[in-house]
């Protein structure tokens, strides 16, 4: 018989698996170790399963365990979502509103939102943020921001929700000045290996969620800058190359103080395509303004889908 299974024995179990020992969840959760101990144990007895070995150091998921820890997440996923709209529909309008934005994403496009969510809620505050690679998830997962929005695929998160806001154009380039600028010649593409001589300017990521992983470097020989702007500076004052968005250098390239470097690696004439994503928790309803701003951001990017 299932009829005495908890919620909060499924968030127990969901600690213990996640912190790695009953005093680690216990800690988390705000409560005695004994208080754990007694929740898994009265679930395997309710389950009629033994969900953790307990024969060595530290606890760990048996088989069953597994399993049975991603139906208690989903579970709670759902629960979660219910009570996020159980309260929106007892909500007003919300005092601030926390978003965001990824650098790579171009600005003038939350600026036509906002202006027309100010227009239908003035009294509501905001706060903008702008961050790279990991930056807007890891603020939404952390429960810093109401929305975000990410450029690329590379984050991904359970609890949020993503929505296309279309696409933007990333583009290796190089100072006019540079060195590199005098070895591309018409249509001839560059390999890897000649891009690997000279110093590539990257943006460094400010979360751990792109640890151990290098997006779009190919140059063994890296600066890593904290913010679009001292990038592109950088990459203007022909102390190496880098990718930019098309919408951040277009004047650049058409006045010539930048070109293109047609890199093999990243497409045709160094151009790659990234999807941009508006991004909600799953686990918490949107206020008014917030869903209006939504509905403008949608509206203005689906013709670049």
């Amino acid at each position: 018989m299932l009829d005495g299974l908890t919620l909060d024995q499924m968030r127990v179990l969901i600690a213990v698996a996640e912190t790695g020992s009953f005093r680690a969840a216990a800690k988390r959760l705000g409560r005695v170790q004994s208080a754990i101990s007694h929740a898994i144990g009265n679930l395997e007895t309710e389950l009629g399963i033994c969900l953790f070995d307990r024969s060595g150091h530290r606890p760990t998921l048996t088989v069953e365990g597994q399993t049975l820890l991603a139906d208690a997440r989903a579970v709670l996923l759902k629960t979660d979502a219910l009570r996020a709209r159980a309260r929106g529909m007892e909500q007003g309008v919300e005092l601030e509103l926390r978003i965001v934005v990824d650098t790579l994403f171009p600005l003038p496009e939350i600026g036509a939102a906002l202006l027309a969510m100010r227009n239908a809620f003035p009294t509501v505050s905001v706060n903008l943020s702008v961050l790279p690679l990991g930056g807007p998830v890891s603020a939404l997962d952390q429960k810093k921001c109401d929305l975000a929005i990410t450029v690329g695929e590379e984050f991904r998160n359970p609890h949020i929700e993503a929505e296309a806001v279309g696409t933007t154009a990333m583009i290796a380039v190089v100072a006019a000045t540079h060195p590199l600028a005098r070895t591309i010649r018409g249509d001839t593409l560059l390999p890897k290996t000649a891009l690997a001589e000279h110093l590539q300017i990257v943006i460094e990521d400010p979360t751990p969620l792109s640890d151990g992983t290098d997006i779009g470097v190919l140059s063994p020989g890296t600066w890593r800058v904290g913010s679009l702007d001292v990038k592109h500076s950088l990459i203007l004052s022909g102390l190496g190359w880098g990718r930019m968005p098309f919408w951040r250098i277009s004047q650049d390239l058409e006045d010539g103080r930048l070109i293109r470097v047609p890199a093999t690696s990243f497409g045709k004439d160094g151009e790659t395509l990234l999807h941009c994503y508006l991004l909600h928790r799953t686990d918490q309803t949107m206020g008014p303004a917030a869903r209006l701003l939504r509905r403008e951001i949608l509206a203005r990017t689906q013709s670049n889908l």
